[in-house]
């Protein structure tokens, strides 16, 4: 024992690793160094080593017992063994296993049923896989986390698959059901709709101040189109926010009229939809709050998510995720990217929380800014015009943008200067040349480093623009799930047959060997992993037709796109996003191989349970 505290004072412990070949195992021995002895070579041995090693060593030396009291022959148990299952790591040095071994929340080896179970000791819990699928946790590369949380108390308005609403009296309908039954109407006197989609809808167009007031005209009504980009509102929440036939069309909005010109019909687009759609979402208390939020969090984790992001946060959302991760906690790890167009440059964005650790499981990862709008909405900005402009508009209508190129790249600047990560919505191809101009203008003026700006959504990405985001470091996350939501919309409506084919264009990022992300922008769509890999690898339309061959991805390029790429995404890939030795023990376990299976079932795929820092979080009950 007094040489152990010898070495516990004046040395360190360092984990050795050596490759069995013929196993394709790691093993691990514990090796004492004395500083005394030769510092130097210790300082440069940890320097070089990679950061999944020097994770691991720092689960091994986590307990002061195990550091002065084992010896070099002695066990080291796991925490927890799963065992015989079919395990894709997402690793590509060791693609596949049957087994895991974590400790301290830790991977600390993979391999074969019969190695793992070498970890198994008197307090190891044993999970028996029976043959499952065990894959990373899935990384959400694009949502809207306190969206989901709202999406799961107000009134569901989407279309089938996933909701009631394919007409707008179904639209009406839902909206007094909920008016009857929901405690929040009762408690805060206003009628809430999420996800209404004039493309699906019976009627072919948006409801309008006229429809809603058949639901109320004592209590405000607000419907927010699937997209989030528009809204519908009934007259008393007009008349309430201040909206009349005098009231201007913001910049970067519009506020839809009658035939009068004049007279506001109802319908919001982009910055008229949300100045005022946030006034009328009520001001919940704390503990209501939670139960938001936590009924989100089931959302995600229900669907394999263990890392998921709050993509364009308010102010409110800002005060109190914070403390409630803190009193409360989540199950989950959230990064938050703060509207920094709304927020401006205010103190919290330079505080402990802009960090790429966590507190409590919450970190701001970086901000947020919008260009353009949504194609489903026919707010995005092209460069050619849409195949059928909407109501009111010319046949040369294209889009819009939402800022100018001087204040965006005011707003790029400030982030560039401040090291923040930047998250740019951009849909339409104009959009996506503005992104592209305005880092090159940032470029021509400085060392951009490691800044990992991510493009998200990129719809309408040209094939001449992929080289150009690949050199200016700018990172893609894509959104193909909208060639089953909308693929038959943008091909008969928005854009006509070729460009739709290439919305979300993975198959030239492919080509290219450029990594990107893929994600459900929730509460656009609920956050269903399943559905996300499907519509990558498949790209089938609701009608039932391919929409861009070209694109569809190989079953691992799709996992990838949720797992290891999306780390990448965040910074975060020497910690998550494959299963290898020394990263986070972030699992989903499935009831198929999606690898294996047919493509065209993977949307049936079942998550058994979601596994975060080795903890399960969510078991799948029926």
């Amino acid at each position: 024992m007094k040489n152990s505290l010898y070495y516990y004072f004046y040395g360190f412990s360092v984990a050795s690793f050596i490759f069995d070949n013929e196993k394709n195992l790691y093993s691990i021995k514990s090796t004492w160094l004395g500083i005394i002895a030769n510092p130097t070579f210790i300082t440069l041995h940890v320097l070089t080593m990679e950061k999944s090693t020097i994770n691991l060593i720092l689960t091994l030396v986590s307990s002061a017992v195990f550091l002065v009291s084992c010896n070099e022959d002695e066990a080291i148990y796991a925490d927890t063994v799963y065992l015989n299952g079919e395990v894709i790591t997402v690793d590509e040095k060791k693609p596949s296993a049957e087994a895991i071994a974590t400790r301290n929340g830790l991977i600390m080896a993979v391999g074969s049923t019969q190695y793992i179970s070498g970890f198994i000791g008197p307090a190891t819990r044993v999970i028996e896989l029976r043959n499952n699928t065990v894959v990373p946790g899935f990384i959400d590369a694009h949502s809207h986390f306190a969206g989901v949380g709202t999406q799961a108390i107000v009134a569901n308005l989407l279309p089938a698959p996933d909701g009631p609403v394919n007409t707008i009296e179904d639209l009406q309908e839902s909206l007094r059901d909920f008016m009857e039954n929901s405690p929040i109407v009762e408690k805060y006197n206003v009628v809430i709709g999420f996800n209404y989609d004039d493309s699906q809808l019976k009627e072919m167009r948006h409801p309008n101040r006229h429809d809603l007031d058949a639901v109320s005209t004592d209590i405000p009504v607000v419907v927010m189109h699937q997209s989030g980009h528009l809204g519908a509102y009934n007259s008393k929440a007009l008349s309430l926010m201040g909206i009349n036939a005098e009231t201007a069309d913001p910049a970067g909005g519009v506020i839809e009229r009658e035939a009068d010109g004049k007279t506001p019909s109802g319908v919001m687009q982009e910055n008229a939809h949300f100045m005022i759609f946030f006034r009328l979402i009520p001001d919940f208390t704390k503990e209501d709050l939670v139960d938001l939020y936590k009924a989100g969090e089931l959302s995600y984790v229900s669907n394999g998510f263990t890392t998921v992001q709050e993509g364009k946060t308010d102010q409110a959302t800002l005060n109190v995720l914070p403390e409630i991760a803190a009193n409360t906690g989540f199950d989950i790890d959230i990064i938050s990217y703060p509207d920094i167009a709304v927020l401006g440059d205010i103190p919290l964005l330079h505080g402990n929380l802009m960090s790429r650790k966590y507190s409590n499981g919450f970190r701001i990862g970086g901000v947020k800014l919008t260009f353009d709008g949504s194609p489903q909405g026919k707010t995005a900005w092209f460069t050619e015009p849409y195949l059928e402009p909407p109501a009111g508009q010319p046949a040369s209508y294209a889009g819009y943008p939402a800022f100018t190129d001087e204040k965006a790249l005011e707003w790029l600047s400030l982030a560039f200067q401040n090291d923040w990560q930047v998250l740019v919505h951009t849909n339409g191809d104009a959009a996506i040349d503005q992104l592209i101009r305005l880092i090159e203008t940032i470029a021509a003026g400085q060392d951009l480093g490691d800044h990992r700006t991510v493009m998200i959504h990129g719809q309408f990405t040209r094939e001449d623009q992929v080289n150009k985001l690949k050199s200016l470091g700018i990172f893609p996350s894509l959104y193909p799930m909208h060639t089953f939501y909308w693929g038959d919309w943008h091909r008969d409506s928005v854009a006509g047959p070729e460009r739709a084919a290439n919305i979300s264009p993975t198959g030239w990022l492919i080509e290219e060997d450029f990594p990107f992300t893929i994600h459900s922008d929730a509460p656009v769509t609920f956050p269903n992993s399943m559905r996300i890999l499907d519509s990558a690898i498949n790209r089938v339309t609701r009608s039932d037709k391919v929409l861009g061959q070209e694109h569809k991805l190989a079953p691992m390029d799709a996992l990838k796109a949720i797992t290891l790429w999306a780390a990448y995404q965040n910074f975060e890939e020497t910690i998550k996003g494959s299963i290898e030795v020394g990263k986070q023990a972030d699992f989903v376990i499935l009831d198929a191989n999606l690898l294996s299976v047919n493509p065209r079932e993977i949307h049936n795929i079942k998550i058994l349970n979601t596994i975060n820092n080795d903890k399960i979080i969510f078991t799948n009950e029926q």
